[in-house]
């Protein structure tokens, strides 16, 4: 017994990567499924060799691997679960926003949380149980990837809005309004809108729709 614990507790980095890469990122959990007497010290020791970038506590990226945006979706939706990712980033994802996004913005029922780490940062609103919904598992370089569709992105995102909301901060917002007109559900769109039962966000669609029918005339 002892034998079998000295040879998986010496394994080395090849096979180590060999046998979780297909994880992009991984956890600790993730090591001791495929290594359950995985010494966790080999970890600090590969963080000093430079083969891995610890993100968070416990939470681990190979550092040759390239941090394409797909990436820094599938580790938004790792690090911090349930959540799926919405607001400016679903917007961005949908085109519907030109600006690109410099945090993954993501909704949970958690409570509120940021994490920054050294790919990026990663921000996490908190939402009533009953308003996760409205999101779609996505295969995004074959990492599976919960983003929130298109009307429920627009609705996230008026709704966590503070203050008031006018016809110039709608427009401000830069929304594409040709996209929109293409490719919103407007009938999704009010079933969904329908589950928050929320006057002010109904306010806000309303100006969202006066803005585009105004872009509909031009």
């Amino acid at each position: 017994m002892l034998k079998i614990t000295i040879i998986r507790n010496n394994i080395s980095y090849l096979s180590f990567k060999s046998n979780l890469s297909i994880f992009k990122i991984f956890s600790l959990e993730d090591i001791r499924k495929v290594y359950p007497n995985f010494d966790s010290r080999r970890l600090i020791e590969w963080q000093q060799k430079g083969y891995l970038v610890k993100l968070i506590n416990k939470w681990y990226l190979f550092s040759d691997i390239p941090v394409t945006e797909n990436l820094l979706f599938r580790i938004s939706n790792s690090l911090y679960h349930p959540s799926y990712l919405s607001l400016e980033s679903a917007l961005a994802f949908h085109r519907l926003i030109p600006e690109a996004v410099y945090s993954q913005q993501a909704v949970t029922t958690l409570k509120s949380k940021v994490y920054e780490t050294p790919v990026g940062s990663f921000r996490y609103r908190r939402m009533k149980p009953e308003l996760f919904f409205g999101y779609q598992v996505l295969h995004l370089e074959g990492l599976p990837v919960l983003m929130a569709d298109r009307e429920k992105a627009i609705l996230d995102y008026l709704y966590f809005r503070a203050g008031k909301t006018t016809e110039a901060e709608l427009e401000s917002l830069r929304l594409n309004f040709y996209e929109l007109l293409q490719t919103l559900d407007r009938q999704k769109l009010e079933q969904y809108m329908a589950v928050f039962a929320n006057p002010t966000l109904e306010r806000r669609v309303q100006i969202l729709y006066k803005l585009l029918s105004h872009a509909d005339a031009t």
